[in-house]
Formats: structure tokens, sequence, C-alpha cells
């Protein structure tokens, strides 16, 4: 018979038995600390505002993709240190803001919900229909059917297209015909030039896609709570069009789906057209009106044969002012689908800025007029309140408002206006919590919310709310904020292509946040009393941002058209032998055509007017020169650049 058990013994079993806890969050777990397993945000994750995941997240399988978030999360606990440490030592206040740029005139967030981003338009003196109805025709009649060319690459999703034929008597309908096709989501590749089998080209092209993201997995799939349920793999959608516009749709899903989102793109490869865009086309009628609209606007920029005559103008109106009358009405029913219609009045607005031309002189309505309407429905909806509440409980985002701050923020600069929900995007700052700006556009949050900072400042500005000694000691403590953003060695710009040719997402969007982030202390410093742009500090600051493009993939299919802001900003004040007008020439022209239309096009026809002006009155001796949005005002144009 065994013996009494000693003291050694008892402490041995019970360190045998010891288990470490299954149920903690899976950031608590790979750091190994004890977690108290609170719900649905742990409190460790609380603290250092960290993601706290209970679900089992796509890098925990990964030993590479676990020692990157490790990493990760070390440099968020080093920059909230860093950030703490400042405020303790009076450098910047607890928010790292002042207080009153948040607003342009009240202080209350009720009043930066209120605030009007919309130029010289008085919204309080029309009624939604005035809003959406000014300067549209009247809807024309339908064009004939024509050729389409696929230009870009599109994943192989089977969509049926239900099409409809009526014939009319004596303007009596005598019969309607409906029809469906189906047709495959992939390209129509050249003839000339591919002697191989055509699924062999596609099976070829999809493994390489494949492989090319094996050195970084894809974002996770879940970054947004999506106006609509995504479709899988074998749901085969729907969309019912006329007989005559099928070419239309046909366009916009092989040649202008892929220039929409292209960040979001190469992080997850197809995710912009199964989750966000197929489902609005099969059920928002208005959504699939202004994708129509758009499509015909791509085919009359890229295919000047198709610009002669009043067809393609007469399909781009007649769709646009479809897309507008629907949006009315359900602008106008209060119980409709709010959601669906703050998706459509915002592809209204991010389409137009992707497509098109400089010189387009059909009529539409003004993007910041499309913005308020749909302030009105985020209100409404109460979508900063949920973006908040995502910071705070470990959810999604709403899509609808991240693709609507990317539009609010940017869009102020273009007005010289407080973005309409800055508060939010400060509150969001102080969390430290993601509203999925980098996923979608690019830019890291916080790089975004600086802006947004910047821009309010400038608002008070322009306004003559500040005296300039408040002005320039803002513009520090700013600059100070951007400064922590670079804190961290992972900011270095690095190749987006792995020396294997591996594709690598994170960092592109680390690359792209870089050049933000140095047109953000340009923009920046634009603010400062009697800026002069021929300063050796702005000089510097062009250059580098210069530099910085050499990490950012170009041609027809990279990502200059995700920059346009920053092109902007460090393009209107480059001095003539600044090396960043090389740059930009040489870029140019590796685009080819798609460098003449969309925001990217509209850039290049506003720093040509700005530099012809400004070269000449520093030939003259004159430091001021022609700001980038004067010059807007005298052309008359009314861009988004984003």
């Amino acid at each position: 018979m065994a013996g009494p058990k000693t003291t050694s013994d008892s402490k041995q079993a019970s360190k045998g038995m010891h288990r470490r806890s299954r149920t903690g969050c899976f950031t608590c777990r790979l750091r190994r600390k004890k977690c108290d397993e609170g719900r649905s945000v742990c409190k460790a994750c609380r603290n250092l505002g960290l993601e706290c995941q209970y679900k089992r997240p796509h890098w925990w399988s990964n030993n590479d993709a676990r020692r990157a978030k490790k990493e990760d999360i070390k440099n968020k606990i080093k920059h909230k240190k860093l950030q703490e440490k400042a405020a303790q030592q009076g450098t910047m206040t607890t928010t790292n803001t002042p207080p009153s740029l948040c607003h342009s005139i009240r202080t209350s967030r009720e009043a930066s919900l209120g605030s009007q981003l919309s130029g010289d338009f008085n919204f309080n003196q029309y009624t939604t229909q005035d809003l959406f109805s000014s300067g549209m025709m009247a809807p024309p009649q339908f064009a004939p059917a024509m050729p389409y060319v696929a230009a870009a690459d599109f994943s192989p999703y089977e969509i049926d297209v239900k099409t409809e034929c009526q014939t009319f008597v004596n303007d009596v309908e005598t019969r309607r015909e409906s029809t469906i096709s189906s047709f495959s989501g992939y390209p129509m590749l050249p003839a000339q030039g591919f002697e191989e089998d055509a699924t062999w080209v596609q099976s070829e092209f999809h493994e390489s896609r494949r492989e090319s993201f094996v050195e970084e997995p894809f974002l996770d799939s879940q970054l947004w709570e999506l106006p609509h349920a995504p479709f899988s793999p074998q749901h085969n959608a729907t969309i019912q069009v006329e007989q005559n516009d099928q070419y239309l749709l046909e366009h916009f899903l092989k040649a202008v789906v892929p220039l929409i989102f292209p960040v979001l793109e190469a992080n997850q490869n197809g995710s912009a057209r199964r989750d966000i865009i197929l489902p609005a086309l099969e059920s928002n009628e208005p959504y699939l009106h202004c994708c129509l609209s758009a499509s015909a606007l791509h085919l009359k920029t890229t295919r000047p044969e198709l610009a002669t005559g009043d067809l393609i103008d007469a399909d781009i109106q007649r769709h646009r002012w479809d897309a507008i009358n629907g949006l009315v009405q359900a602008l106008d029913n209060i119980e409709f689908n709010h959601e669906q219609t703050l998706e459509a009045t915002l592809a209204m607005i991010f389409f137009q800025s992707s497509i098109g031309r400089h010189d387009d002189s059909l009529q539409d309505i003004p993007w910041h007029a499309h913005f308020s309407a749909a302030k009105d429905l985020i209100n409404r909806l109460e979508l900063s309140n949920k973006m908040l509440a995502a910071s705070s409980y470990g959810q999604q985002p709403p899509f609808n408002m991240t693709l609507a701050s990317w539009i609010d923020i940017l869009g102020a600069t273009m007005i010289g206006r407080t973005p309409v929900f800055a508060d939010t995007y400060r509150e969001k700052n102080i969390a430290n919590s993601s509203a999925g700006l980098a996923e979608l556009m690019g830019c890291d949050d916080k790089i975004m919310f600086t802006i947004s900072e910047i821009a309010c400042l400038e608002a008070m500005s322009l306004e003559g709310k500040m005296d300039e000694v408040s002005i320039c000691t803002y513009i520090k403590m700013l600059g100070d904020q951007i400064s922590l953003t670079e804190s961290t060695p992972d900011t270095t710009p690095e190749f987006a292509y792995a020396p294997n040719g591996a594709f690598r997402p994170k960092q592109l969007i680390k690359n792209i946040t870089h050049v933000f982030r140095i047109a953000a202390r340009i923009y920046l410093c634009s603010l400062v009393p009697d800026f002069d742009r021929s300063g050796q500090h702005i000089i510097n600051l062009v250059a580098q941002l210069a530099d910085a493009m050499e990490y950012i993939p170009t041609g027809e299919t990279g990502h200059d058209r995700s920059l346009v802001w920053p092109l902007v900003i460090a393009g209107s004040v480059s001095l003539a032998d600044s090396p960043f007008r090389t740059m930009f020439e040489h870029r140019s022209q590796l685009m080819g055509d798609a460098a003449m239309f969309g925001s990217f096009g509209r850039t290049t026809q506003l720093l040509k007017t700005v530099w012809q002006f400004n070269d000449e009155a520093f030939a003259k001796g004159q430091r001021k020169g022609l700001h980038w949005r004067e010059a807007m005002g005298q052309k008359g144009w009314d861009f988004l650049l984003i």
C-alpha cells in the first residue's frame, strides 16, 4: 500500500492539475496575461485600448500572424504610454487637441451635428424636393444598347440579369416580356496576344492572385456592420434592368467596380463586390440607377467614339434622374428603408468623384448638397452613436458611417468648413478605436482624425474667430499630435511587394498613411500666418512626400488614385523645380488613360492651373500664391478630391 503523500508530492500534483483558462479573451491569451473575462470587453483590454476578442480570430491559428499581432499590440501599448507621458508633462491636453477645435461656433454635440457642410448653400430655404430636383433634366428617351469593352478583373460570380421588354400600342402597354440571362464575372480578354485557352488563363490568374497574398493574411472580413447580408459564393445575384440597359450593367461590373475601393480590394480580394456592391444592386433601386449612370459616364469618358451625339448623355441623365427621384420619394416616406437611402446617396457622391472628367458639362447636384441629405439620414439612423458604441463594446462600425466619414473629413477641406461629425471623430480618437478608415481607403484613422482637427482650425481661422497667436499655438499642438503617430518603428515605408513578388496589403496601408501624414503636416503648416511656400521647411516636406510616393504601386492598376488629396495638398505648394512635379508627371504617364478621369484627372487639371499662376507670380517676386481652393472657385469647379 502506498504511503502518505508528502508536501512535495502535493505541490506537484496541484501543479499538474492546474490548467490555464480557455475562456479568457484571445488578446490576453496572446499576451499571456490574466483575463477577468469581462464581457463584452475585459478590463485589461479596456484600460489599454486594445481590441478584445472572445471569438477565435483569424490570426490565432497562424504563428507568423500571431507574432505580427503581438508586435502590433506592443506598439499600441507603447503608443498609449507615450500619450499618457506627454499629457502628464503638460505638453498636450488630455485629449491631444484643443476642445474648441471640434466646434465651428457652438460647443455642444448637437451644434456640431447640426453644422452645415454646404459651402454657400442655405439648405433651410429648400424642401427635400427642391434640393434633389433643382437643375435636373426631365428623363430622356431610352438609348439603344451599345457594345461594351471589359477593362478590369472580376471574380467568378455568376450574375443573373433580368431584363424587361415592353410593347405599347397607342401608348397602352399590351405585352411585357421578362428574360433572365446569366453571365460570368470574369473579364473578357482581348483576342490578340492570347493564344492560350481562356479557361487556363482564368485559372492561372486566380491562382496567381491567391499566391500573391501568401505573405500577409487578408484582413478580417467582419470589418464593418454592413447594410446587407453578404452573398455566399454560391449565390447568383439577380439584378433587374431594362433590356437596353444590360450593356450598362455589364460594363459597370466589369470596368467600373474595380475602380471603387481599391485599397479594400487589395486587402480583401472580391469583398467590395460580394459584400457591398452586388447586394445593393440587387435590392436597392436608386443605387442601381446611380451605378448605371456612373457606367454610362465612364463609357463616355473612356470611349470618345461614344461621346459623339446625345445617346450616351441621355443614358447618363436618365439614370441620374431616376436615382434622385427615387431618393426624394424615399426621404419623404418615413417608413422607407433609410439605410438603403443613405447607401444610394453616398454612392451618388462617391461614384461621381471616381469617374468622369473635369470638363463634363452635364447638369448635376453638387456633392455637398447630397451630403447635407446624407447628414440628416445619418442623424435619423443614429449612425454616429453606433460608431462610438463600437469602440466601447467591441462591435463593428457601420459601413455607411465609415464611408460618410471619409467624405466628410476630406470634403470639409474642399470647401473650408468644419467636418459635420467632428465631435464623433474626436471621441473615437480619444478612445483609440478604429472607424475602419484605414481598411477602406488606406489612411490610418488617427491621421484622418487629425486632419479633421486641422480642418476645424482652418474653418475658425477663415471665419476670423482666432487671433494669430492662438492659431500658432494650436498648430504647434496639432503638430505634436502628428509626431506621436510616427513614434513607432513600423511607420517607416517599405515596398508593398516582397522580394519574392508576394503582395503585402498591410504594408500598403502603412505606406498610404505615411503619405497622408506628410500631407497633413503641409496642410497644417499652410495655416501659419504669412505662410511662404518657398520656405525650406515646406520645400523639404514636399520633397519627402515625393520620395514617399516611390513606395506606392503605380500604373493602371496602382494606387495613385487613392492619394489625390495628399497630391493636391503637396502639389499646390510645390515650386517649379520641385521633385514633386517630376514624380507627378512620371506617374501620370505610367497610369495611361486612367490619369485623365476621376479625381486624379481633376487633380491634374487643378494643379496645372495653380502651377501656371504661381510660377508666374513667383517669377515676379510675389511670395503669396494662388490657393488651390481659390483656383477651383475661379474655374467654377466643385470637385470632391478624395
